[in-house]
């Protein structure tokens, strides 16, 4: 009996990328406009393409780098980690570390998933990452319930004339899951919102077949008789006053013949005003400000910069965030993560104006909690030396290193309990002073 409970949780558990409980299929592209959207596809709208290069290019330009934690409770660059080259440089000899990701990201947000082969060396330790294509994975279960991956490699890959499935477990694979119902597979942002991405597409198309016949609207050519070859007529027409190149030219009519336009014009059909619509409806998916992708209709001077704030917070910190826990959890064991950190910068995209940084820093280095040094790392200058009070933490006032900040008035209070002690004695000698000042 505990057997046959266990395969029926294990068959309940196995990771599918569909809507449990519908019939709903989010790889199959038909949308109600008519439009097939797949993700490929879709990278051919415009607002779609900027939004997965802003987002992708925000995460594949941010420093990433590995942590040690140090004795003192902080952090410090463990540069002498093989990842740390891997994750900051090179994550392979293919390719940079800003393509490696731009490639990943790309992928986490038309397919809801991001894959990279892990490969390690004979002490277990990571040497490269590849970036493995989303749509030729399958995650699955084994018999024991354990996760494990099949991966699609075709005949100009694997240098043979057939297809090859390699199998793959969760040790040798960086699996970075979007959006998803499971917790294990993402779902494509493409796929679930394919109906507004297929209006899009149609809006596009009927703009461009609009212009391709002249930008004029359709209609009837009427004629008073009987025309023997009402075809011929119909292609000279076209061939005469159809296309963008044969706009505004001058119809001259002959036997009676009477042309009666019969579509409506595009301002009538809402036509602008539904694609502008749309370029919102895609930024929504992707929790993009339309300022970012060019729409500058609703941004002004005094809140673009809030916007662009947000962006960071909202959109960025998340993925950021999933990002540095998939890293850890497969390129770090148990024993390192104690040790280790892998983190993302995102101070860069914080910063404000210059005006408004150095306002902050000046207000940072008079309260004592950054240092000349902290200062110009954040603004990729070079340190000054130490021993020149770089990295002196200094107070507001007189502006004293903030381990002498008390000397001052330690130093004042002994000479004014000096002052009345003589006071009080009359006049003694320094000697008797000393003496009732000890005995106070």
């Amino acid at each position: 009996m505990l057997n046959l409970f266990s395969k029926i949780f294990r068959s309940r558990d196995k990771p599918q990328n569909r809507t449990t409980g519908s019939s709903f299929r989010p790889f199959f592209g038909g949308s109600t406009a008519g439009k097939v959207v797949t993700e490929k596809s879709a990278m051919q709208m415009t607002a779609v393409y900027a939004c997965v290069r802003v987002l992708a290019e925000a995460v594949a330009g941010l420093p990433l780098h590995l942590y040690r934690y140090n004795s003192k409770g902080g952090k410090e660059k463990a540069a002498d980690h093989s990842l740390f080259f891997l994750l900051h440089d090179e994550p392979n000899p293919e390719m940079t570390s800003f393509v490696f990701r731009e490639t990943l990201m790309t992928h986490l947000l038309l397919w809801g998933n991001a894959y990279a082969q892990i490969i390690r060396n004979g002490r277990g330790e990571v040497t490269s990452l590849y970036p493995l294509m989303p749509n030729r994975m399958r995650v699955d279960r084994d018999e024991m319930g354990r996760l494990y991956y099949e991966y699609t490699r075709y005949g100009d890959e694997n240098g043979g004339n057939r297809c090859e499935i390699v199998k793959l477990s969760p040790v040798d694979l960086l699996h970075i899951p979007g959006l998803g119902f499971d917790g294990l597979v993402g779902y494509s942002p493409i796929a679930m919102a394919k109906n507004s991405i297929g209006m899009a597409m149609a809006c596009e198309e009927f703009g461009a077949k609009f212009f391709a016949n002249g930008a004029a609207p359709g209609g009837v050519l009427e004629h008073p008789g009987i025309l023997k070859d009402p075809a011929r007529v119909r292609d000279s027409w076209n061939a005469t006053f159809g296309g963008s190149s044969n706009a505004n030219k001058v119809a001259v009519l002959e036997e009676g013949m009477k042309y009666t336009p019969i579509s409506i014009s595009p301002n009538e059909a809402q036509f602008l005003e539904t694609r502008k619509f749309q370029i919102d409806e895609i930024a929504r998916i992707f929790r993009v400000p339309p300022h970012m992708i060019g729409d500058l209709e609703k941004s002004t001077f005094s809140n673009i910069e809030q916007q662009s704030l947000e962006f960071v917070k909202y959109t960025v910190g998340p993925w950021v965030t999933r990002w540095e826990q998939s890293l850890s959890r497969s390129l770090l064991s148990n024993a390192e993560r104690t040790k280790y950190l892998i983190k993302f910068n995102l101070d860069g995209l914080l910063r404000g104006d210059y005006e408004s940084r150095m306002n902050g820093y000046a207000t940072a280095r008079q309260n004592g909690w950054l240092s000349a040094n902290d200062i110009r790392e954040l603004e990729d200058m070079d340190r000054i030396p130490t021993e020149e009070g770089g990295d002196l933490y200094l107070v507001n006032g007189s502006m004293t290193p903030l381990k002498d900040a008390g000397a001052a008035y330690d130093t004042g209070k002994e000479e004014n309990e000096s002052e009345k002690v003589l006071e009080l004695d009359g006049g003694n000698s320094g000697k008797d002073a000393d003496a009732l000042r000890r005995h106070r």
